[in-house]
């Protein structure tokens, strides 16, 4: 006799279903013509969902009233709310967002079509929209076509055609006419299809478009099903290549110019701020209507005048609960210009008088009851009144670079400085030797110093500042601090030499780091090249250029009423990590490769998202199960 025990196991469910859905049937058929019906029907061999409607289906010419899509069963319903125009062409473009109901599969790119006219347009042009300053990839951005080539279409009428931006910023317009067109990408704050407010992101073509296509001819590989390093057979496949498929647009945010007071508030007790929404030339004049206000403040205007701090000296006025301020300052009108505007403002403290006191009374309180704790214990206690010091943070690294310079920073406004009260020494030997420096005040940072020497590559340094060298405007001084640095040597750098070509006009090169940020800049020399010393070992550096037009050192964005294209930006596609004691030198034609393709994934904040591909998860089953095959 033969006896076993059978196995116990927990059935598996059997094979998953990998095949994505397939289209069947729609009503109206595909690429109809002379289509009166409203409501669309799109039938699959199984049932299916919609995965992201709003944000993957793209419906073209755009409706005023968005059409409604939903997935019923193993249908795609489509309803339009809007009439249908005579003799146009509609296409519905699904992208990915059909997918199977139970596993997920998606179905791959779909797009379904039909004309109210005689004949279906079939053209398309497609493209990438990237951020005009730093060449990121813009996904969901709109991009659309005008018949009507005024410039003022893009202002006043819909688009005719429409697409959306994928995570890569690739965009593709279907069902096109033969004709000229312009084309344009919109960030469209309102979803009315037109340019009709300054915060909205923008980029229009110089050029028109002029779609074309023409018979091509492609290789497509495919893999062994078993062994999937293999390449199973190569087919030659032959279809229509639309163009332009290479359309670059630079997108950008127009600089807004409409100047009123968008914000106002007492941050603390001895300051408050006003916010204004554009950069001005002047500053507004602020009358104390409870208050003196002459020599009342210590003021800090931001670079553009469009932030503005004002610090309280009077300490018995910073502890009032309310200021009650007139404010005059120019103020844009609805016709655009530039008008004198009065407003009054009460300043309120964030907590009043009597919660402060309350406050200060429950913190006396709890030391007292520390104090007692401590008598009982037989503790000797200290009853020296601890000094409040005006806090200063002094940047004076242990090892510094040979390109930097001591920075002392203040977290409220300098009243006075005794320069004589400090001391910057130089160690020569065993002894310290009196060092000249200049003492400099930050041109754009407000309460920011900076001591400036001939630091020598590999000597070491001292900085003393004494007791009361440094006083603020609330009568407190600085305490005696100490800090030696040394200065690094030449040889813990290394140094990138470029050649660059491809440029007209000034052009500036930003050094990056791997989080896209500016860590150094200089400008091109008249020879064409650029070079960068002192750099970190084992640090990644990338580089950035950009053409600056009007010569104001700075990047600018454009203007679509005058037709100006915001300036040139161009990525170098190569990363240095950077060795001590080394030098690169790069050969960079700026032009040599197109702009979608030049700056690095690596750096780029909008990562593309992973085209959705069919789960093998067979063949996981499959060893789970100790199957081979």
């Amino acid at each position: 006799m033969i006896y076993a025990c059978a196995s116990t196991g927990t059935p598996d469910g059997g094979p998953y279903d990998e095949t994505p859905p397939k289209f069947v049937r729609a009503t109206p058929e595909p690429n109809a013509i002379n289509n009166t019906r409203k409501k669309i029907a799109i039938e699959f061999d199984e049932f299916i969902k919609i995965e992201n409607a709003a944000e993957k289906v793209i419906i073209s010419p755009p409706q005023a009233e968005a059409p409604e899509v939903k997935a019923s069963g193993k249908r795609v319903l489509v309803e339009f709310f809007d009439s249908l125009k005579h003799n146009t062409t509609y296409t519905i473009d699904f992208g990915d967002a059909i997918v199977d109901n139970n596993e997920g599969n998606p179905m791959g790119n779909f797009a379904y079509a039909f004309s109210t006219g005689e004949t279906i347009d079939t053209m398309e042009v497609s493209g990438t929209v990237l951020n005009a300053q730093d060449l990121e990839p813009i996904k969901g951005i709109q991009v659309g076509l005008h018949k009507n080539l005024n410039d003022s279409a893009f202002t006043k009428l819909p688009f005719d055609r429409i697409s959306r931006t994928d995570s890569r910023g690739r965009f593709t317009i279907k069902g096109v006419a033969p004709g000229e067109y312009r084309i344009y990408a919109l960030k469209d704050g309102n979803q009315n299809y037109l340019f009709d407010s300054k915060t909205e992101i923008i980029a229009y073509n110089d050029s028109l478009i002029l779609p074309s296509q023409e018979p091509a001819v492609r290789q497509d590989t495919t893999w062994n099903a078993i062994d999937t390093l293999k390449i199973d057979t190569i087919k030659t496949v032959h279809y229509t290549h639309f163009m332009p498929d290479n359309i670059v647009l630079r997108a950008f945010k127009e600089v807004n110019t409409m100047q009123y007071l968008a914000k106002s508030e007492r941050e603390q007790l001895n300051r408050f701020s006003l916010y204004f929404s554009a950069q001005a030339d002047s500053l507004p004049t602020v009358v104390g209507l409870d208050f003196d206000e002459k020599d009342a403040f210590v003021i800090e205007p931001s670079i553009n005048n469009d932030t503005i701090r004002y610090w309280i000296k009077d300490t018995v006025l910073c502890e009032r609960d309310t200021l009650t301020l007139q404010v005059d300052y120019l103020y844009t009108d609805t016709l655009g210009k530039l008008v004198p505007k009065r407003d009054t403002l009460t300043m309120m403290n964030k907590v009043d008088k009597a919660k402060r006191l309350a406050m200060a009374k429950e913190e006396m309180e709890k030391k007292e009851k520390e104090q007692q704790k401590k008598r009982k214990k037989g503790d000797t206690l200290n009853n020296v009144v601890e000094t409040k010091f005006f806090n200063m943070n002094v940047d004076a690294p242990s090892s510094m670079d040979i390109n930097k310079n001591i920075c002392l920073k203040f977290d409220e406004p300098v009243f006075s400085i005794d320069t004589s009260a400090i001391h910057v020494d130089v160690k020569v030997d065993t002894l310290w030797e009196k060092e000249r420096f200049i003492f400099m005040a930050d041109s754009l940072v407000p309460r920011q110093y900076y001591i400036l020497s001939d630091w020598k590559p590999g000597n070491e340094y001292r900085l003393t500042v004494d007791s009361a060298a440094i006083k603020s405007i609330y009568g407190l001084h600085t305490n005696k601090t100490e800090n030696t640095v040394k200065v690094k040597t030449l040889e813990e750098y290394g140094t990138l030499y470029l050649n660059i070509s491809g440029v007209e006009g000034n052009a500036i090169v930003q050094l990056l780091n791997s989080s896209d940020a500016v860590v150094r800049e200089q400008k091109v020399k008249d020879n064409n090249t650029c070079d960068f010393y002192f750099l970190q070992p084992n640090t990644k550096y990338y580089i950035r250029m950009y053409i600056d037009r009007n010569g104001n050192g700075k990047w600018d964005t454009g203007e679509y009423d005058k037709k100006v294209q915001p300036e040139e930006v161009y990525y170098f596609p190569k990363v240095w990590e950077m060795k001590a004691n080394f030098e690169f030198e790069e050969n960079w034609d700026v032009r040599s490769i197109p702009l979608d393709k030049q700056k690095l994934d690596e750096i780029k904040k909008q990562k593309p998202e992973e085209a959705k591909k069919i789960k093998d998860r067979n063949k996981e089953r499959a060893k789970k199960l100790g199957r081979t095959s």
